[in-house]
């Protein structure tokens, strides 16, 4: 199982994986000499009588010799899986960058649960082909030359049987490991479809609860679970079947050549010392290829496992366009006041025909609040992903003060802007912990200032650890509007030029509603703002209003004008207040 793509992950390590094939061809040479000082001892002491005196030197090597291997194997071994260890953290690192430069969009279309399972199980799977199939590869070649070059100059025919026998070992192997590669990656989807169902499941129990469905989803994760375990146990058959063939054939070479020594010691032709000898060389020589056919279903759960990996490593990026040594002018230009232009921008998804933006050209200006409203699939979202830089327009340019938008760096970038979303995320941690990711240097007189600003501080002083109160993931313990508070602190606390709210009261009630407005505009103050509007009496303070249909700009300008113009946002806001037109 030679897959050029790990071949070229492990030229990383490749000094520990020589090390490793170093020290395996040591043991190699020291089972030689442990074989040729025992047949010499035996020889000497039940055919020649000799007292323990005249052997009791040899026997001090080999004791020697058996202290040396086993310092050998051990620093094999911690060789082979400090190897595996690296190659397995540099992967889950590349993926995580990858799927953070890739963005949210390529998450959404993906399995949570087997995205996770391919950074944490498939990486996994890769250990044993690094640590034991891929060394071990190199060794089952190596070690059998070494062997026969010990033979040979003693029995010829001896060398032959076991040259002649050798490859069948690798060639059933090989016959075996095809009909087990099927097994094998179907076993791999269903680990990571139950992955991603278990995942759904917790995710989505609140729903199956309402909905009384939670014992139909208990029967299909027996359904699922069964159905790893089926194609598990497939595999292990082929694997136990694999590991009896093996042994049989290596068992019956050996035979082989213990049957040929025995006849030629029989009839005078070959010493009892060097017979010994070469029947103890016998197991030695076949030990590594059968060690790699035990390893071989190792090498194929690697294999496949690292299908998956380099598809997500492969998925293209964003088409960027940035120069080096870039971070500083672009560092200054952002610095500055700074004007946001679409220049005939259209969008259009991959797998879909219907543009989300059609021809957009628009400036958002310096220290401007802008709203965007219109019906639901219009294209609001999607123009704010644009102007974060998670997705990059099909035809057309977006600008900032003249510099193209694909030309500055995504984290220069996004260090300007702070997002608040509908249902901001907050992780398992203390309260303290997710306000700082907007600057995890911040004081804590900075933090309470910007809890303050936020409309946060009180709430938090009422839980009895404060700040330091642990949240459970997705901010468990708290309500809608104190998450949408805390998220407001953070971006407070990180102070950055460009605001995007994504309508941060949608789903609070009018209380909580009052208390996130307040804060929304006290942070809009002399900033960019952009808002995604779903309730359209908060954007009646914003200076342009921005009206989409269908992925284009069908109306622009303040609330009063486009009231007046009795368009499609007069009619937005009617159907609000609940009047028929």
């Amino acid at each position: 199982m030679f897959d050029k793509r790990l071949i070229n992950e492990g030229r990383q390590v490749k000094g520990y994986l020589i090390l490793t094939v170093g020290l395996s061809v040591g043991i190699s040479l020291l089972a030689v000499a442990q074989a040729w000082y025992f047949s010499q001892i035996v020889a000497k002491v039940f055919l020649a009588k000799a007292p323990f005196k005249a052997v009791d030197h040899a026997l001090g090597l080999i004791l020697a010799i058996v202290v040396v291997k086993a310092l050998f194997q051990w620093s094999s071994e911690v060789c082979a899986h400090e190897a595996a260890l690296r190659v397995k953290s540099d992967l889950r690192q590349r993926l995580l960058q990858k799927i953070f430069a890739l963005g949210p969009f390529y998450v959404r279309g993906e399995k949570s649960g087997e995205v996770i399972s391919t950074i944490v199980g498939g990486t996994d799977a890769l250990e044993d082909y690094f640590a034991k199939y891929l060394p071990q590869l190199l060794i089952a070649v190596g070690i059998p030359l070494i062997i026969l070059a010990f033979v040979f100059p003693l029995d010829w025919k001896s060398g032959s049987i076991l040259l002649l026998t050798g490859p069948l070992i690798p060639i059933f192997m090989v016959m075996i490991g095809k009909l087990a590669e099927k097994k094998s990656l179907q076993q791999w989807q269903r680990l990571s479809w139950m992955s991603g169902h278990f995942l759904d499941i917790l995710r989505g129990i609140t729903t199956l609860k309402l909905f009384g469905r939670a014992k139909d989803q208990i029967r299909v994760i027996a359904r699922v679970s069964e159905s790893f375990r089926e194609s598990t146990l497939s595999v292990l058959r082929i694997a136990f079947l694999s590991a009896l063939v093996l042994e049989f054939l290596a068992t019956m070479s050996t035979a082989l050549v213990a049957v040929a020594i025995g006849l030629r010691l029989v009839y005078g032709t070959l010493s009892f010392s060097s017979g010994l000898f070469l029947l103890l060389l016998a197991p030695e020589f076949y030990t590594p290829l059968r060690t790699l056919g035990l390893n071989f279903h190792a090498g194929l759960s690697g294999v496949n496992a690292a299908d998956r990996i380099f598809e997500i490593l492969n998925v293209p990026q964003p088409n960027l366009s940035i120069e080096p040594n870039s971070d500083t002018r672009h560092s200054r230009i952002l610095a500055d006041d700074y004007q946001i232009k679409f220049d005939h921008v259209t969008l259009t998804y991959e797998q879909e025909d219907t543009p989300a933006l059609q021809d957009i050209t628009v400036s958002l200006n310096c220290r401007e609040t802008i709203a965007l409203v219109g019906p639901s699939g219009a294209g609001k979202t999607s123009l704010v992903q644009l102007v974060m830089g998670f997705i990059q327009p099909s035809e057309g340019q977006i600008s900032i003060n003249g510099e193209l938008l694909q030309t500055i760096s995504p984290n220069i970038w996004r260090e300007q802007i702070g997002y608040v979303s509908q249902n901001p995320y907050l992780f398992a941690g203390s309260i303290l912990e997710n306000i700082t990711l907007g600057k995890p240097e911040a004081t804590m007189n900075e933090i309470i200032k910007a809890a303050e600003s936020a409309n946060a501080h009180n709430f938090i002083m009422t839980f009895p650890r404060g700040y330091h109160t642990i949240l459970g993931e997705g901010g468990y313990r708290l309500s809608g509007g104190q998450a949408q508070r805390i998220a407001m602190a953070r971006i407070f606390l990180k102070n950055p030029p460009l605001l995007i709210f994504d309508e941060p009261t949608s789903s609070l009630d009018l209380v909580s509603e009052k208390a996130v407005q307040e804060a929304l505009w006290n942070l809009a103050q002399g900033k960019t703002s952009i808002i995604i509007a779903h309730r359209l009496n908060t954007i009646r303070q914003a200076n342009r209003i921005l009206v989409l249909d269908q992925g284009r700009i069908v109306e622009e300008g303040n609330h009063d004008g486009l009231m007046i113009k009795r368009g499609l946002y007069y009619q937005l806001v009617q159907k609000a207040r609940g009047l028929s037109l």
